[in-house]
């Protein structure tokens, strides 16, 4: 964002039960985030806009894509879900109620485990302590439902609707979402330009913040 900011006028959305939005819903679905997308670009008077979206919000984003067309000139997915079965088996297993209650009466153990995985994840230091303010940020249910949701998604069938320029952004060291998920995207849309980081995992843009910018800025600049 504040690579970002200096060149376009941004927003950063975050979905209910996340961040600092509030936790208005009884559902936390991949569609409530697609219709609030929708319905943020509705209050603020956004006719189109460019979609760039992380991980699930790469996957919400290609849902806005596919269902509400009219709304978006360009998409960039960064180590994004096409499948949800390609996330790492433990956050399949958080999608399961014992086991997020369970995680979630235990947030020092969580906040521990990715303390000490961090290396494997990010080379960035900083995201540790960004991660886990917003894991203090989150619900049961917001948690719950969302991975839920998101490993029950498959989007590989309709992207094929997508018709403006796409580009996939992944990381070869992702251990979060399977790296290889630029293969289905390619294969849903010819036309997608794919962008792959040697050095990178889930986080390209603070393991190869350099590259990063400079190749999500030639695609928005296209």
């Amino acid at each position: 964002m504040a690579y970002l900011g200096q060149h376009y006028r941004t927003y950063a959305l975050d979905f209910w039960g996340f961040g600092e939005s509030g936790k208005k819903l009884s559902s936390y679905e991949i569609q409530d985030f697609v219709n609030m997308v929708d319905e943020f670009m509705d209050q603020l008077g956004i006719v189109q806009a460019p979609l760039v979206g992380h991980s699930m919000g790469g996957t919400v984003s290609l849902s806005v894509a596919i269902q509400h067309p009219e709304r978006v000139t360009k998409v960039t997915v960064i180590g994004s879900p096409v499948s949800g079965s390609s996330l790492a088996l433990l956050l399949k297993m958080a999608g399961y109620r014992p086991i997020a209650v369970l995680v979630h009466n235990m947030m020092w153990a969580l906040k521990l485990g990715i303390k000490l995985s961090t290396p494997l994840i990010t080379r960035d230091s900083r995201w540790y302590s960004m991660i886990a303010q917003d894991l203090d940020r989150t619900t049961v249910e917001s948690f719950l439902i969302s991975i839920s949701s998101l490993h029950k998604t498959n989007l590989t069938k309709e992207i094929k609707k997508i018709k403006v320029p796409v580009m996939g952004m992944y990381g070869n060291k992702d251990i979060i979402v399977d790296p290889g998920q630029w293969k289905l995207l390619k294969h849903g849309i010819p036309h997608a330009r794919i962008a792959r980081f040697a050095k990178a995992g889930h986080f390209p843009m603070l393991d190869q913040p350099r590259i990063f910018q400079k190749t999500l800025r030639e695609f928005l600049d296209d």
